[in-house]
């Protein structure tokens, strides 16, 4: 399974990301050393969309807190840039794929991603990866 991740990132052409405490949702939890994670920069801070595609170095659990009753589990990671990409991809491009049930690959990036605008790591499915692969 591959993952991607929607968060701010200050500069898209780094070598290596640090994400602390990042939100999971849609199996993005069980994100493990040595996945593939696709970057977006988050427009809610800035960014553009996709900007590169990397390999997770580290991946842990973040403990919740007891006094919070209801928590998204949360994840700290770091990823080794691996390439960067080179059409974009964001909420712009998604905007028109609302057909939750079309199966098609970037509706479920448009549903996972921009149906909630929060930050957050998600786990994508082998189309979604397939899909994302050819914006490299």
């Amino acid at each position: 399974m591959a993952f991607a991740i929607k968060a701010e990132i200050a500069d898209p052409r780094a070598e290596h990301f640090s994400f602390i405490a990042q939100k999971t949702m849609y199996g993005g939890k069980n994100i493990a050393i040595g996945d593939t994670i696709f970057l977006f920069a988050s427009e809610n801070d800035g960014g553009r969309g996709l900007v590169a595609r990397g390999i997770v170095l580290s991946a842990e659990e973040v403990g919740r807190q007891p006094d919070i009753e209801r928590q998204t589990p949360r994840v700290s990671i770091t990823v080794r840039r691996t390439a960067f990409a080179r059409r974009p991809l964001g909420r712009n491009e998604l905007r028109h794929l609302t057909d939750w049930q079309d199966g098609r690959p970037g509706t479920e990036l448009n549903f996972k991603f921009y149906r909630q605008a929060t930050n957050k790591i998600v786990g994508i499915s082998d189309d979604a990866s397939t899909f994302l692969k050819g914006f490299f």
